[in-house]
């Protein structure tokens, strides 16, 4: 039986797709029709990122590209076609998704929460019963900004920053729903921030942090300010807490923590009371109501039992993240050295904005995070795993190296 892969071309994805490689003899990748040819973006990205040549060159017989939309029931796909795909699988990630912090919730909800479904709905349908692998975010927390976010935790009594955070939570509440109607145990990875220190490339996906720079420079524009040697850097206040925090996880450790739970959950077998031999409900997946109230069911709910133990049809939920946060402080550095601006965090907004701090109250999804304090709680994953340290410093100029190789570098 295969393990699926959604979202093997995206900037997790793709490092999921390489640990899976190396316990996995084959994989299905099922990727978005007319998004181009995978294989090959995969393929350079191994290339690009010092995968051994001897690897590269055993792709395409050991990948089963299937195309996708995630969006349509089925995924897409012919009935048959579907059925057929379902019963090979014995394992299906879900990483796919729109991470825009600037979209529009509608559209989120089609990629994020509609396309969980389908994944969802292939895995009621499959005869063996896949595991599913739910790829969530840290950020399901919401708006609530000091204090422990903790992995049981899914309340939306704070609000939310972004609509990409609700879509999120929305899909975390569909998985909790599914999981509980069909008896089926589902393991839920949150990481926190994605980043790295490989070199930007055209042909690599977009690093998370890009998509601010190319706001801050796209408002540069807007209002007028010139991106230009020897021309005035612009200044802007934008809110902030001087001693607020940001977690920020190197992509490939959160993609090696996320394979390695899963081999640990694949190693106690399937939680006591769940079949192998079928799956008990062939439909598709009933919608659920997707409000902002949810609940919060602490650490002695059913199904959420503590670190590694589930119960039947119960949801394990993992924070996958740095040992250490990053202060605002070497965020606003890193920003100033993406741009020619010059940054001050202030505690509340200008009553004197200029056109360039008022366009950016048409931003509100990322501005936000820089006046957040709260810590992602990461029990369960010292528990099973210890408590050593991460093998990659993030820092500025961990950061830098991800971002602005081969471009000059403001010091």
């Amino acid at each position: 039986m295969h393990v699926a892969l959604t979202g093997a071309t995206g900037f997790l994805g793709l490092r999921l797709l390489r640990r899976l490689l190396t316990t996995h003899p084959l994989l299905t990748v099922l990727t978005h029709a007319g998004s181009g040819d995978a294989l090959s973006r995969i393929t350079r990205f191994f290339a690009l990122s010092g995968a051994p040549e001897e690897l590269i060159r055993a792709l395409p017989g050991r990948l089963r590209v299937v195309e996708t939309s995630l969006e349509e029931p089925r995924l897409g796909l012919s009935r048959s076609a579907f059925r057929e795909l379902a019963d090979s699988l014995g394992t299906i990630w879900h990483s796919a998704g729109s991470i825009n912090l600037e979209g529009d919730l509608a559209h989120l909800r089609r990629t994020n929460v509609e396309g969980t479904r389908h994944v969802l709905d292939l895995a009621a349908t499959g005869r063996h019963a896949p595991l599913v692998h739910h790829v969530s975010t840290a950020f399901v927390a919401g708006a609530r900004r000091e204090g422990v976010a903790y992995e049981d935790e899914l309340s939306g009594s704070h609000g939310f920053e972004n609509a990409y955070e609700r879509s999120k939570f929305e899909a975390e509440r569909l998985v909790r729903d599914w999981s509980r109607t069909h008896g089926r145990p589902v393991l839920v990875l949150r990481p926190s921030i994605l980043v790295t220190d490989l070199p930007p490339d055209p042909e690599l996906p977009t690093h998370p942090l890009q998509v601010i720079e190319q706001i801050l420079r796209d408002s540069l524009r807007t209002t007028g300010h010139q991106d230009l040697p020897g021309a005035d850097r612009a200044r802007m206040r934008m809110v902030g807490h001087p001693y607020g925090h940001l977690n920020l996880m190197p992509v490939e450790e959160a993609a090696d923590v996320m394979v390695r739970l899963s081999e640990h959950h694949a190693a106690r077998g399937p939680a006591p009371g769940v079949s192998t031999r079928g799956a008990t409900n062939t439909g598709t997946t009933t919608p659920e109501a997707t409000t902002p109230e949810a609940t919060n069911p602490g650490p002695t709910a059913p199904g959420f039992t503590g670190p590694g133990f589930t119960t039947p049809g119960g949801v394990t939920t993992y924070h996958v993240v740095h040992h250490h946060d990053v202060p605002v402080p070497a965020i606003v550095a890193l920003l100033e050295r993406l741009v020619p601006l010059d940054l001050d965090v202030v505690p509340e907004r200008p009553g004197d904005a200029t056109p360039l701090e008022a366009l950016m109250d048409f931003y509100p999804g990322f501005t936000s995070y820089l006046r957040h304090r709260r810590r992602f709680d990461d029990t369960r994953v010292r528990t099973l795993f210890g408590a050593r340290p991460s093998g990659y410093r993030v820092d500025l100029d961990y950061l830098c190296a991800g971002l602005l190789r081969g471009r000059p570098v403001r010091g």
